[in-house]
């Protein structure tokens, strides 16, 4: 079977890999850290801003059964791209959203999502301020910026064993995501 990889990031990779663990089509996640600094980043060291890395996911998923952009949707549903380095409790730049592809191909389709991330935001405080833009460069008064990041991956440590579905291991901690809303929505299985 002929599989894809995408790589998130977004505030907590726990939340994250939950998410796309139940998503049809997506074969197998896996929480690790994205685009360290440092060969080998351990938790320790991505948490205390050492290793430069951001805690992240890795996503393989059938590209027969689902896309890249059907994917963002799902990321952009369950983080806030206008929120810089912050998702719920998680706060610093280990927590700052992203995405990362790595084979040429997918870069055209991450950065028509990412355009349309960046400006559905715009377009909103525009709407709302009844402003007009007479200058397409410039930002409209009240416009929250887009915080959210796509480029090629550099690299991917996966996370020790102990991280990794770390939400099924542990159900009873708390989170941020209304899963259930989530299954509802048919968004999960």
């Amino acid at each position: 079977m002929y599989t894809k990889k995408i790589y998130f990031s977004g505030g907590s990779f726990y939340e994250l890999q939950e998410v796309f663990s139940r998503v049809n089509g997506v074969i197998s996640t896996t929480a690790g850290y994205i685009d360290s600094d440092m060969p080998e980043p351990s938790y320790d060291s991505v948490l205390d801003g050492k290793s430069g890395a951001a805690f992240g996911i890795e996503v393989e998923f059938d590209p027969k059964k689902i896309d890249i952009s059907m994917l963002m949707d799902i990321l952009f549903s369950v983080i806030n791209p206008y929120v810089k380095d912050k998702q719920g409790d998680c706060e610093g730049h280990m927590y700052r959203s992203g995405v990362y592809y790595v084979q040429d191909e997918d870069e055209p389709m991450v950065a028509y999502h990412m355009n349309f991330i960046h400006n559905r935001q715009k377009a909103l405080a525009v709407t709302e301020a009844n402003i007009t833009i007479n200058d397409p460069n410039s930002d409209p008064v009240g416009a929250r910026r887009c915080y959210a990041t796509a480029g090629y991956l550099k690299n991917f440590t996966a996370a020790d064993v102990e991280h990794q579905h770390y939400l099924k291991k542990h159900p009873e901690m708390k989170t941020r995501i209304d899963f259930a809303l989530l299954k509802k929505l048919e968004v999960i299985e």
